[in-house]
């Protein structure tokens, strides 16, 4: 019987051993994953030193020489897409070797007009101009030869006055389009309803309503990670002072409610022109009103899990800086801590753009855009730069 077997257990070892050698043959022939390509990005000469952050946070310069830098949005593939306003371009940046600076920046399209929003959907980039919408198809496979662009829609009004867009999908994945007032103060309703609102649509341009009312000029909102509440920010009437009105900070929590303008201003100030037409308890108050003039822009919650966590129900807003006061404030990066809705304070996080003794600046901060690790991007059209602010406090501690 075992003499019968023999024969069987040598053809079985026979046949293991081909299988192992095929298998290190198979193993051999796989190519290795080759390692990512280090670049020499050049240092930039703004001089960073002078920004002002809280202990154990630090930021360094992301991108540089990006003339105007305003809206970001990142594609699906680590593609960073920055509109800009007065030079009507629209780049995408990458960071092929994975360090947290930009190495490659691709000039996408230069014959936009005002082409500040940005938004990426379904691998889509969705770009508006002041009247138009376009959505470019795949546009992280298409980089080196970028495709003509669909046009979502081409009605919309195309007065320059605050007529630049931010743009961004909410969580209903609706796409929110903000239609700025043509002027400081007006009632501009009365020629197009949309003026000085913020509208909404299906991301193919169908389904469009207001979705708020009484908004000058926002130019930055996002969504409460918790809530889903919107909250935006709004730029005030210029023309009254240096003090009045404040600029504010909005929250959203039902469709087609109005937050005062051109009426009312921060919620207590009437329009000396149009507030003896309503009365401020009519609308929608800010949930903080914001310094006069600091000009707010981008407003973004902390996500990942960088940060500390004080800072995890925060708002942080860029504020752009004031143009016409007496002397100049804004110029840094505030937050808005937030309980229950409601605000219960309002703290300044990054600053030192602005001498304030000089008057001198050398970056305004418009957009900002938290990356997958948990640190933060800001946009800065006046030092043609992106920042990434990191905290390693926790690293420092444990050292």
């Amino acid at each position: 019987m075992k003499t019968r077997l023999l024969p069987r257990y040598l053809a079985l070892l026979v046949l293991l051993s081909v299988l192992f050698v095929s298998c290190k043959e198979q193993a051999k022939e796989q190519p290795e994953e080759p390692p990512l390509v280090q670049y020499n990005e050049p240092e930039s000469a703004l001089p960073i030193d002078k920004l002002k952050l809280p202990e154990g946070f630090k930021i360094e310069v992301y991108a540089d020489s990006i003339d105007g830098a305003r809206s970001m949005a990142m594609g699906d593939n680590g593609t960073l897409f920055v509109g800009t306003r007065n030079e009507n371009t629209v780049y995408a940046i990458q960071d092929r070797d994975q360090d947290f600076k930009a190495d490659k920046v691709i000039v996408l399209d230069t014959t936009l007009e005002v082409p500040n929003g940005i938004a990426f959907k379904d691998g889509a980039l969705y770009v508006a101009e002041v009247g138009r919408l376009l959505r470019y198809d795949a546009i992280e496979s298409q980089l080196s030869k970028v495709p003509e662009p669909t046009v979502v829609y081409d009605d919309y009004p195309t007065e320059f006055h605050h007529g630049w867009k931010y743009i961004a999908f909410g969580p209903d994945d609706k796409l929110y389009v903000p239609v700025g007032a043509p002027c400081n103060i007006c009632d501009s309703t009365v020629v197009d309803e949309r003026y000085a609102t913020i509208t909404r649509m299906d991301p193919d341009g169908s389904n469009r309503e207001i979705y708020a009312h009484g908004v000058r000029n926002s130019v930055g909102f996002t969504w409460h990670p918790k809530t889903g509440d919107m909250y935006f920010t709004d730029n005030g009437r210029d023309m009254l002072g240096d003090d009045i009105p404040p600029c504010e900070l909005n929250r959203v929590t039902e469709t087609g409610q109005h937050f005062g303008y051109p009426f009312c201003h921060g919620g207590v100030v009437k329009d000396p022109e149009f507030g003896s037409q309503k009365d401020c308890a009519e609308f929608v108050a800010p949930v903080q009103a914001l310094g006069a003039h600091v000009a707010p822009l981008g407003v973004k919650f902390a996500s990942g899990n960088m940060f500390p966590e004080k800072y995890r129900n925060r708002a942080f807003i860029a504020e752009h800086g004031s143009w016409n006061r007496t002397e100049k404030v804004g110029y840094k990066l505030s937050t808005v801590q937030l309980e229950n809705g409601k605000a219960v304070s309002y703290d300044t996080f990054l600053e030192g753009w602005l001498d304030e003794s000089s008057q001198e600046r050398f970056g305004r901060p418009v957009d900002l855009l938290f990356l997958e690790d948990g640190s933060l991007l800001i946009s800065d059209d006046f030092g043609d730069a992106i920042y990434r602010v990191t905290y390693e406090g926790a690293e420092l501690a444990s050292r």
